[in-house]
């Protein structure tokens, strides 16, 4: 017998690797019971060593993914990562007013966790006034909160207030990702939500090199259970216990910079 199953889309680059980006979202999507489908916009030839050439997808290439998706599927939740480009961004928001797709997740990509930045000025500008309106939630990073906000983010306080910056911009909730540098014992999450209510999350802070794939993860189980019907507190609480589970119980693949482990989250969360 053929059991109706709940479908998501990932807009992201492939990571060859397969420890973030479009993999590390598929496994997500996977180990929370979801079925998800990839819309692809780069391709990036990478290890655990670094990243060491990438290819962008032509931008009628990804507006068709988006065609041939929404022709098929009843898609319950989108989450967007690398769009590397003011083309590929505008592209993007525009398919995704065509096509109406609720839930959307935006996980920025602009700045990474150690704070390099991956967006040009003019693509900046666009992901500002074109994609962040359309997030159900947006899910920065410590720096790129900091960049989008113009804040320092130096204590609760500020954090709050760049949280409430975000939603005025646009995003209906916000989530603000603690900082993790190593010279913490916790790392605290704020969840500021659209009726205001608001919410801290912290985790212990789980020193190691196996971390690629860490934000991914977390928005794409938000992802996941918002397509399940779940509300966005609960989402954030289920993506945070996953996302830890999956960092403190590394798996030994790779040489340096290696992927989190989606498998033993997978069973920890089962249990």
């Amino acid at each position: 017998m053929i059991k109706e199953h709940i479908e998501a889309v990932t807009i992201a680059g492939n990571d060859s690797d397969g420890s973030a980006g479009m993999p590390a979202d598929l496994h997500a999507f996977y180990a929370r019971s979801v079925y998800g489908m990839g819309i692809l916009t780069a391709a990036v030839a990478g290890n655990s060593q670094g990243i060491f050439a990438q290819e962008l997808m032509p931008v009628d290439f990804i507006k068709k993914q988006f065609e041939v998706l929404n022709d098929d599927f009843e898609i319950k939740a989108v989450k967007t990562g690398m769009l590397a480009n003011k083309e590929i961004i505008h592209a993007v928001a525009e398919e995704l007013k065509n096509v109406k797709w609720p839930n959307v997740v935006l996980d920025p990509v602009i700045i990474t966790k150690h704070g390099a930045t991956l967006l040009s000025d003019d693509a900046y500008q666009a992901f500002l006034d074109e994609l962040l309106p359309l997030a159900t939630i947006i899910t920065p990073n410590f720096y790129e909160a900091q960049k989008l906000t113009g804040l320092e983010l130096k204590d609760e306080e500020e954090i709050k207030r760049g949280a409430q910056m975000l939603q005025n911009m646009g995003a209906s909730n916000v989530l603000i990702k603690g900082r993790h540098d190593g010279n913490q014992d916790q790392v605290k999450d704020y969840l500021l939500l659209s009726d205001s209510s608001e919410k801290w999350f912290t985790k212990p802070y789980f020193k190691t090199d196996r971390v690629n794939g860490t934000g991914d993860t977390l928005s794409a189980v938000i992802t996941a259970e918002l397509a399940k019907g779940n509300s966005v507190e609960h989402a954030v609480e289920i993506a945070k216990d996953f996302t830890y589970e999956a960092i403190s119980h590394p798996i030994n693949i790779g040489s340096k910079w290696g992927p989190i482990n989606h498998l033993k989250a997978q069973e920890e969360m089962n249990n």
